[in-house]
């Protein structure tokens, strides 16, 4: 890869990093800040609600404009309302407030993912496009991973500064972008205008890798509910103490990164992506329902981690395939894909809330099948798409 090429790339996951850790930065604050305005968890979860709706409605319209229009500039804008939005909320004096800022916060981001996975591939040839995904994927999950920490650090200076920290970082991000992000300009083929969010939906079932949404739409899903209602699981069954919980969130996050940065391009070359997506659903499935039967902090550590890492392992291989199927419609393809995992982040919480009330092992068996149900989907589809082809690695 051009050293131009691998600056922009490397800036791609500062910007990604930064975005996330914002997201993560403010997680630890949440129960206490929303105390402020007399809410607790059930406007916490409306709050998350709306950014995944946000996503879910801008992200096809983001990744078609970026087809267009070019990357670069639905980036920088992207980043800027993400920022904006993130210091408005530190700024809000009302509850409404919150739901807004929040809801640009869910618009900035969309602005942001589509667009950056777009310009990923744009920059990479299919060869090196399995290693840059993972790449952008390390830094996500990098970014979800410190950003608790650093939340929870800079929390003693008050309850809104996270907030002014987060959204600055982010504006100095959008900054960078437009100074050192080189303007490329994608090649445009039989380009869809004029669709609104139906359209372009009902357009992504026809597809060549519709199938693969489904994938980014039942692992969103299954991490959402693994993340929504783990906690609340461990503390309890096994009365943990917020300490345990970090420890047992953040090793799986931390192991996560090091696969994607370092061994998932390998793993791409050696087995494929199809192969990698089989694999980790098959044991994000088991280790999820595998949770029900263990005790032991370290087995339950052990369980959270390869859950984790398995469903760390599916993200940038999607990504990846999506990629290299969607030909010259990168930003239609990263929108939908963004759309899709935006829809799983919605339901996945709510739904495993509700199951959880009725009995605090439902999400877990439900997700289970969910994602094994999944994992036969893809199996036969592959099977009968494309033969035993599509299990070998797409290095070309």
């Amino acid at each position: 890869m051009k050293s131009s090429k691998k600056l922009a790339l490397y800036i791609l996951m500062f910007d990604m990093f930064i975005t996330f850790s914002a997201v993560g930065l403010i997680i630890p604050v949440m129960p206490a800040y929303l105390k402020i305005f007399g809410a607790a968890g059930q406007v916490l979860g409306f709050i998350i609600a709306v950014i995944a709706f946000a996503q879910f409605i801008f992200s096809p319209i983001a990744g078609n404009l970026s087809d267009r229009h070019g990357r670069k500039n639905l980036i920088i804008f992207g980043l800027l309302v993400n920022g904006l939005s993130q210091i408005g909320f530190g700024l809000s004096t009302e509850l409404w407030m919150l739901f807004v800022c929040r809801f640009f916060t869910g618009v900035g981001s969309a602005f942001i993912v589509p667009p950056i996975m777009a310009y990923t591939a744009d920059i990479t040839t299919n060869a090196q496009r399995g290693k840059a995904m993972g790449w952008i994927g390390a830094a996500i999950s990098l970014g979800f991973m410190i950003g608790p920490g650093i939340g929870g650090f800079l929390s003693n200076v008050s309850l809104h500064f996270p907030f002014y920290f987060g959204g600055s970082a982010t504006i100095i991000a959008g900054i960078l972008s437009f100074i050192i992000l080189p303007s490329i300009k994608p090649v445009i083929n039989k380009q869809e205008k004029g669709e609104n969010l139906l359209q372009q939906m009902a357009r992504s079932f026809k597809t060549k890798y519709f199938v693969l949404l489904i994938v980014v739409f039942v692992f969103s899903f299954g991490i959402s509910n693994f993340q929504s209602t783990l906690t609340m699981f461990l503390t309890n069954k096994f009365n943990y103490t917020p300490n345990d919980l970090a420890i047992v969130m953040t090793v799986g996050g931390f192991v996560g990164v090091v696969v994607q940065g370092f061994a998932l391009n390998k793993l791409f070359r050696v087995f494929g992506e199809m192969k990698i997506i089989l694999f980790g659903l098959l044991v994000a499935a088991i280790s999820l329902y595998g949770m029900l039967y263990i005790s032991g902090f370290f087995i339950i550590l052990l369980f959270a981690t390869i859950f984790s890492t398995a469903t760390t392992l599916i993200r940038p291989a999607v990504n990846t395939l999506i990629s290299k199927t969607a030909g010259d419609e990168q930003g239609y393809a990263a929108g939908m894909n963004n759309s899709y995992m935006s829809l799983g982040n919605m339901i996945g919480p709510a739904l495993a809330g509700t199951l959880f009330d009725w009995h605090m092992s439902l999400p877990f068996t439900v997700g289970a099948i969910i994602l094994l149900s999944c994992f036969v989907l893809t199996f036969v589809w592959t099977k009968r798409k494309h033969g035993g082809s599509s299990f070998a690695p797409m290095s070309k």
